[in-house]
């Protein structure tokens, strides 16, 4: 690919960021995060096994949350050789799995826009850690993989609260979970091969290091943005339920 054109895709990545970033703020205003009326009607309409429903259920959820998209993104931001990047991908999937099954069967959950908000701090912590952060502020660069599994154990809490919301028949809860997660893992990998493509290309360009910086701190916003929202809503819904 010449010169000028891999700029130009290095500019059109970023501008996507950009539009992405502004479309984070109109449907997490709009939708909340909420679970949809047709997916729940419909669980809580079946019992036993289903398989290939929550296997596509728990794919959706992955693809769609763009929450989740948004710390993957930054965990792989820098991140170069397929080693490396099924290393990390693995960690925050065994992270959120255990979370995620153990949240559900046992009924657990977090209040939803708690979990969420902390989800967003995820997203800012590893733009900060993309950025050199913490190298600069602390003199110390905390472990990323130790970082990664902890924030897919607190990723799995939020994915128990929304299945928890799904109300889920107790018949066939089990085989059901293990599919919902295999769709989890299933849509996390098509959303990791779509973004690593696109990396691929970006950082081919001349301008992807000056370009990388306003990524991260685009990431970043985003991240604040979800956690505003999520506090907010908290706080609002309390505010609710004491009067």
């Amino acid at each position: 690919m010449p010169v000028h054109q891999r700029n130009s895709f290095g500019q059109a990545c970023l501008l996507f960021l950009i539009l992405a970033a502004c479309l984070l703020l109109w449907t997490e205003s709009v939708l909340a995060h909420a679970v949809t009326q047709g997916d729940k009607g419909y669980i809580q309409e079946i019992a036993g096994a289903k398989i290939i429903p929550f296997m596509y259920l728990g794919a959706k959820h992955m693809v769609t949350g763009y929450d989740h998209i948004l710390f993957l993104l930054g965990v792989i931001f820098f991140l170069y050789g397929m080693k490396q990047i099924a290393g990390y991908v693995t960690l925050f999937a065994i992270g959120h799995s255990i979370t995620m099954l153990i949240g559900v069967y046992f009924d657990f959950g977090i209040n939803s826009y708690i979990i969420d908000a902390i989800i967003g701090f995820s997203v800012v912590y590893k733009a900060l850690d993309n950025l050199g952060a913490f190298e600069l502020w602390f003199g110390y660069q905390p472990d990323a993989r130790i970082a990664t599994l902890v924030f897919g154990l607190l990723h799995g809490f939020g994915l128990a609260s929304k299945i928890i919301e799904y109300d889920i028949a107790a018949y066939g809860l089990v085989p059901n979970l293990l599919a919902f997660n295999i769709g989890v893992e299933i849509g996390q990998l098509l959303a990791l091969a779509a973004i690593f493509v696109v990396m691929r290309y970006w950082r081919a360009t001349a301008s992807f290091a000056r370009q990388a910086y306003a990524a991260n701190v685009l990431i970043m916003v985003a991240g604040f943005t979800l956690m505003g929202f999520h506090i907010a809503g908290f706080i609002v819904t309390e505010l609710a339920h004491s009067h």
